[in-house]
């Protein structure tokens, strides 16, 4: 996969030293942008030793991450993020001994937001409020969430993004909830993602962060040659008052050459992954979640292939994964009497993520060659366990589609009551029946 990217920082306007420090090695195809604090300009030395520390660990396992680039199935995506995690504790121990022996630094730290690039996809570890954003196919993700206090009290409801600047928490608008080095560990952040051809990704301080909005991001990265990008956005900050040290990293995943007069070649992994985007946000149980969570569902999910006439639910049976239909044509039917044909964009037996009792009220069999998505309920419990604020998102929409259930359970059996002459239906004896 060809990379075009370039970088630059700057002290901005309102600052006598420069604290961030960035890294680019192309041949690791590593890119990091790292946010210093600490008085005396100790904030330099540690996002400077925090990027030369975690670029040294990731190097050591370079042979693992050249084995999953080149598909070896011995290396796991999570092994890549594995080592990415061992990297961020790798620099903060740097950071943090060096301000044990050093009573001048102690207490400093930095943030550290890390993107890695391996075959086609790629591996974020990230900790503070740098971001890392992409811009894929005119839509700017945040791939990043901001360990900060403002964005926590916005989480909590404590106050809105618009309400800030005017509450009693505005003096602390720089404050992060987790850096590197400040203490001995930290938790860290990590994500990893598909790469398509077009994507294009940058990495900034907040410095820069602080004038950008998704029109801006997509207007300043339209320009052709990459090298004028990070300079580009630094003048826009700078404009904008240059409240704080400024730095940019960007990066463009080129697309193949095309020979003049020729059709480009359609890339089916960017059609299928759009197809499977698409069918997940329009679920009930998943419309709550914006893209990067997404992203995150679909990491733990597999694609199924089904030949025509293959069972892929049997009636009666205890199921543990439900399946979403991305290609093909699959019949459901029960006790062998036809029910609906389903079509690309429908979804069956997702009930089984959230209970084992119940087994399969009827069969679906593939009609014709079918590509299926399908999610486990042990993937599922994953995600809950160690994503709590999507595992909120999901749990919630798993809420209102067993309402929704229970309500339309509750109108069938009161019309059938009715129409047996039954006129003291309680709601005890209904949920006793159901």
């Amino acid at each position: 996969m060809e990379l075009s990217f370039w970088a630059a920082t700057d002290v901005g306007k309102k600052r006598e030293i420069n604290e961030d420090n960035f890294l680019v090695d192309k041949k690791l195809s590593l890119f990091v942008v790292a946010d210093g604090m600490g008085g005396h300009a100790s904030g330099e030395v540690a996002s400077k030793l925090a990027v030369h520390e975690f670029r040294n660990a990731v190097e050591a396992g370079r042979d693992s991450i050249d084995k999953y680039a080149k598909g070896d199935p011995t290396v796991r995506p999570q092994d890549v993020l594995t080592l990415l995690e061992a990297a961020v504790q790798t620099a903060g121990q740097a950071v943090y001994h060096k301000g044990q022996v050093e009573p001048e630094k102690r207490g400093m730290g930095t943030t550290t937001s890390a993107l890695l690039i391996a075959g086609d996809r790629g591996f974020i570890a990230h900790v503070g409020d740098s971001r890392i954003y992409m811009l894929r196919a005119g839509q700017v993700v945040q791939l990043t969430e901001d360990h900060s206090l403002v964005n926590e009290l916005i989480r909590r409801g404590r106050v809105t993004k618009e309400g800030f600047e005017t509450s009693p928490y505005k003096a602390y608008k720089n404050a992060v909830t987790r850096a590197v080095g400040v203490y001995e560990t930290v938790q860290g952040d990590t994500i990893d993602f598909e790469i398509l051809p077009g994507d294009q990704f940058l990495l900034c301080s907040d410095g820069l962060h602080a004038y950008l909005n998704d029109a801006r991001i997509i207007d300043m990265l339209k320009g052709e040659d990459v090298k004028t990008l990070p300079k580009k956005l630094i003048d826009m900050a700078n404009a904008g008052g240059g409240h704080d040290n400024i730095t940019a990293v960007v990066i463009r995943v080129e697309k193949p050459a095309v020979a003049a007069g020729t059709i480009p070649p359609t890339d089916d992994r960017a059609e299928e992954l759009a197809r499977k985007v698409d069918v997940l946000r329009r679920m009930p149980l998943f419309r709550h979640l914006v893209y990067k969570e997404i992203l995150r569902l679909l990491n733990v999910t597999s694609v199924k292939e089904f030949a025509p006439g293959e069972e892929i639910i049997k009636e009666g049976t205890n199921g543990d994964e439900m399946f979403v239909l991305l290609r093909g044509k699959i019949r459901l039917h029960k006790n062998d009497a036809f029910i609906t044909h389903l079509e690309p964009g429908a979804h069956i037996g997702e009930m089984a993520l959230v209970d084992r009792r119940y087994p399969r009220s009827a069969s679906a069999t593939a009609e014709e060659r079918s590509r299926l998505l399908s999610l486990s309920r042990k993937d599922f419990y994953e995600i809950i366990r160690k994503e709590p604020q999507l595992s909120t998102k999901l749990l919630w929409a798993f809420t209102q589609v067993l309402a929704d259930r229970l309500r339309k359970t509750t109108a069938e059996l009161s019309g059938a009551r009715l129409e047996a002459g039954a006129e003291d239906l309680t709601a005890d004896a209904l949920f006793e029946e159901s």
